[in-house]
């Protein structure tokens, strides 16, 4: 059974039961099995009235909903490929997108963003309104009228996902049925463990556009094993959104836990007093039992934390959370041990859009910080001579859609070529120490991995956001960061601060690993001011270019 047709099997068996949810106003929109079907029924309708091949292209272009979701499910039933466009991509990458995918149909939320649409002279497919395909939203076949999707062969391609793009165009990765029913069939037996086989739905909630792999999969993962999946529709509403759905897991990015943990220490350090102390001193305990150690009173401060403390700081963020699941970027094992800390596990996934989203996840029963758990079960990793991740197996995509030479280099020995650096321990579990093109080559000749240092700098700095290492091509290693509150280069205890981490980094470092210069930045670098990507990377060309003036100002004044 392909991962189409487990997941129309699993919506006629839950044709009464919520299955997708969204959150309007404080309130849920749900739509059961049976309603979803309903509406995947009348897109097919409209498709096949449209007359188009098996393997034409079709663009879904607009923010997480029950629509989205079923208009992607009609798309695949046709036999037909789905292309997701962010829907907060700028104008010049969906034309790119459009002009590299050759869509037949455009489908598009609502009319304001149809307006994002590039104009008939550059795009020749036809755009689409949800509301010109959704026309009797209350209709819902009963199971048995509902006509069963197209048979994929394990080869057919399904999708065509296109990568952030932190530097270069970005390109369009092919995944096929094969790959995706693989992968189903992985994170289904990852959330059995999780879950300790209970009986009842799970309860999920997703926040990440589904323009994402990883986001992608959660959906058909959720729809395939009889889930609840609600959907965020306001992202400065989320944790509003949490309480109300209550879920027992779901997927982040670095940046939300990093951002959730922040807000939670402010507001413990602005009560002070007792349970500002009692909070630290809870942590430095629990850090000291994660590096081997134990103290008397640390261990006592733990326990009353865990008692008056930590329950509530855990009903804040999820009462009934089993697990975060968090990807696309290495977290801070600070971050990690905060949430072990409070009683909720993190649960670190790590891969590409080419591998469909996963290569490795952690065992919920035992998950290690720091590292992002072994390879699944059927896929193969090893390191090449330079350290490169390369990865083998079902996940592993066919190739980039019409780049047959850069499919053949990606794919070269048999392998895919992540283009990240890694280890994995004596127990198979992996650690992702670095991206290869990111790597910083000194003028001595000398390499530098800049994450490592980049988390090192913002772990020690509470009131840092953002930290980008420099120096390629250069004598020396220099660093923008971006902190809370500065201003141009910020006032002088900010620099006072920053400057005493980089002190204490440097007396431990080699001299090709020490920070030489740094000018602080105020502005934040996100999606919106093309610094970031979606999934919070960071576009590090991008960012070289916008601060080219300071860059080459700390490269010009003698080093420290």
């Amino acid at each position: 059974m392909t991962f189409l047709e487990r997941i129309f099997d699993r919506l006629s068996q839950s044709a009464a039961e919520p299955v997708v949810r969204e959150v309007r106003d404080g309130m849920f929109a749900a739509a059961t099995g049976g309603g979803l079907l309903g509406l995947v029924q009348q897109a097919r309708e409209f498709l096949a009235r449209s007359g188009l091949e098996k393997g034409s292209r079709c663009v879904l272009y607009g923010p997480n909903s029950i629509r989205w979701v079923a208009m992607d499910l009609a798309i695949l039933a046709e036999g037909l490929i789905v292309v997701p466009l962010d829907p907060r991509q700028v104008a010049a990458e969906i034309s790119a997108v459009l002009a590299d995918s050759e869509p037949s149909l455009v489908f598009c939320a609502d009319a304001d963003m149809a307006t994002h649409i590039p104009d008939r002279e550059e795009n020749a497919a036809r755009t689409v309104l949800f509301s010109e395909v959704f026309t009797d939203a209350e209709r819902a076949p009963t199971p048995a009228g509902t006509a069963q999707p197209f048979h994929h062969a394990d080869h057919d391609a399904s999708t065509i996902i296109y990568t952030s793009g932190t530097s270069g165009e970005p390109k369009g990765v092919v995944l096929n049925a094969g790959n995706i029913t693989f992968m189903l069939g992985c994170t289904s037996s990852r959330l059995d463990l999780l879950m300790g086989g209970r009986r009842e739905p799970d309860q999920v909630f997703q926040y990440a556009p589904f323009c994402f792999a990883a986001a992608r999969i959660l959906l058909w993962t959720s729809l395939a094993r009889g889930a609840v999946l609600t959907l965020s529709t306001d992202l400065t509403k989320i944790a509003e959104e949490l309480k109300l759905a209550q879920p027992d897991y779901f997927v982040n990015v670095p940046m939300f836990l990093e951002r959730v943990r922040r807000r939670v220490e402010e507001s413990l350090a602005g009560r002070g007093g007792l349970v500002a102390s009692l909070y630290a001193s809870a942590r430095q305990e629990h850090l000291r039992r994660f590096q081997g150690g134990r103290s008397v009173a640390g261990s006592a401060s733990l326990w009353l934390a865990g008692r008056v403390l930590f329950p509530a700081i855990r009903r804040s963020i999820g009462p009934n959370l089993k697990a975060l699941i968090c990807g696309s970027a290495p977290l801070a094992v600070e971050t990690q041990l905060f949430y072990d800390m409070l009683g909720i596990r993190v649960l670190q996934v790590y891969g590409l859009t080419e591998t469909t989203a996963i290569c490795t996840m952690d065992d919920p029963r035992r998950p290690v910080p720091g590292r992002v758990g072994p390879a699944i079960p059927g896929v193969e990793m090893r390191t090449a001579e330079n350290g490169e991740i390369l990865v083998r197996g079902p996940n592993v995509f066919p190739g980039y859609w019409r780049r047959p030479a850069a499919t053949a280099e990606a794919l070269a020995g048999g392998w895919f070529h992540t283009g990240d650096q890694g280890e994995a321990d004596t127990e198979g579990n992996w650690r992702i120490t670095g991206r290869l093109k990111n790597l910083i080559v000194l003028n001595s000749g000398h390499n530098v991995a800049p994450e490592p240092i980049e988390h090192e700098l913002a772990a020690d700095l509470p009131d840092v956001r953002q930290v980008v290492l420099l120096g390629n091509q250069r004598s020396y290693l220099a660093a923008l960061v971006v902190a809370a509150g500065a201003n141009g280069n910020g006032p002088e205890e900010a620099r006072t601060r920053i400057q005493s981490a980089i002190d204490a980094h440097n007396a431990s470092a080699p001299h090709y690993k020490q920070i030489r210069a740094f000018h602080v930045l105020h502005e934040l670098f996100t999606p919106e001011n093309g610094l970031l990507t979606t999934l919070g990377k960071m576009k590090r060309e991008a960012i070289a270019a916008r601060y080219a003036a300071e860059i080459d100002a700390m490269y010009h004044k003698r080093p420290a």
